[in-house]
């Protein structure tokens, strides 16, 4: 095993500590990257403050980019050297979730506490979220990365591995936006931008974004609100559809906050979808009128995701980068390096960050 530095939460709601710890080489079907640059996601906030449990110590750390430093046995698909991405959509190939192309629901566990992360002294490490990217290698399954061209900056790349695939999906995958729909997207934060986008690409008429802050709102126009509304208004639901002339076809909640979810269907149209993107803590509830969905045919569906398969979405999200209609550099608020993680972590908690990313100095292989 090799030594590298990793970020390592040791109790939940305290500093992560920098640290030496012990990385297994790849297994059969698994890869070694070197991580060139990972985002702080409000995920692995969430997780290192223990809202959702896991055992401790932990890396977490999902959404990475970085080069390919080592194969496993039966890995022929990739080359040492290769620009990847690195996230947690670990897939089996043969479940039946799999095999129906939903490689996000894999039904097939994995142990993350006998990975291949080890403590300095051998000790028990969970591999954080299947990735522990928060470190200066990761060895993942093969079905967690995808290629991307290597001119294309690290810290912009690796949003591709969860904001912007979770937003964009989210709009285009699990709400299915067809032309001059009204999208609403509660939240113009990283993921609600990235939604926002994918309303724009898939042809809404009026996307109107719904949020606390009147500097996030003018900031969503950028990419591609035609609308926004303070959430402190008293009925925000009233003021969207006035704006839209007709109640939203989708309302995408990008955001944990349960007065999010408790108002959703008070913007939907008889046969819209409320669409479940951001997660709050376990335990949170909302409520609302079952009898209205059950009489307007409305519809409530949760996005994990964005329900993306890395091998179709990918390509296309990277080739409307390319010809500048799918922004990514202009999310990356700020860079950091692994030992300032703890500063990125409280400035993104603090809600100022689109998406602050961790970057660090090339690797040998």
């Amino acid at each position: 095993m090799q030594k590298i530095r990793a970020a390592v939460c040791h109790a939940f709601n305290e500093d992560l500590k920098i640290e030496e710890v012990l990385l297994a080489p790849p297994g059969p079907g698994e890869v070694e990257v070197a991580i060139d640059a990972v985002a702080i996601c409000h995920s692995d906030i969430h997780y290192a403050e223990g809202a959702w449990g896991g055992t401790l110590p932990a890396v977490y750390g999902h959404e990475g980019a970085g080069r390919i430093t080592a194969l496993g046995e039966g890995v022929t698909n990739y080359a040492v050297g290769q620009s990847v991405l690195v996230t947690l959509i670990r897939s089996c190939g043969t479940c039946p979730t799999c095999a129906s192309g939903d490689p996000v629901h894999c039904e097939t566990p994995y142990d993350k506490d006998n990975g291949p992360l080890k403590t300095a002294q051998g000790g028990t490490l969970q591999h954080g979220l299947a990735c522990g990217a928060f470190a200066e290698k990761a060895v993942v399954h093969h079905s967690q990365i995808a290629a991307y061209p290597a001119e294309i900056p690290a810290a912009s790349a690796c949003l591709l591995s969860c904001g912007a695939i979770t937003g964009i999906g989210a709009a285009v995958n699990t709400a299915g936006v067809r032309p001059g729909d009204v999208v609403v997207v509660i939240g113009a934060g990283g993921v609600g931008l990235n939604a926002i986008q994918g309303a724009r690409i898939a042809g809404a008429a009026r996307i109107i974004a719904v949020d606390m802050s009147q500097d996030k709102l003018d900031a969503a126009r950028d990419f591609g609100a035609t609308d926004g509304v303070l959430a402190t208004d008293p009925k925000p639901w009233s003021a969207a559809r006035k704006l839209a002339g007709r109640k939203a076809d989708a309302v995408l909640v990008t955001v944990g906050a349960i007065p999010a979810y408790d108002t959703a269907t008070r913007y939907l149209a008889p046969g819209g979808k409320v669409v479940a993107v951001g997660m709050p803590h376990s335990g949170a509830t909302s409520s609302y009128e079952p009898v209205m969905l059950a009489a307007t045919g409305q519809h409530l569906i949760g996005s994990l995701m964005g329900e993306t398969v890395l091998g179709r979405d990918i390509r296309w999200m990277v080739d409307l980068y390319q010809q500048g209609r799918l922004k990514l550099d202009e999310l990356v608020t700020k860079t950091y390096t692994l030992d300032q993680i703890n500063e990125a972590i409280a400035d993104t908690k603090a809600g100022h960050a689109r998406r602050n990313v961790i970057t660090f100095a090339a690797l040998p292989g």
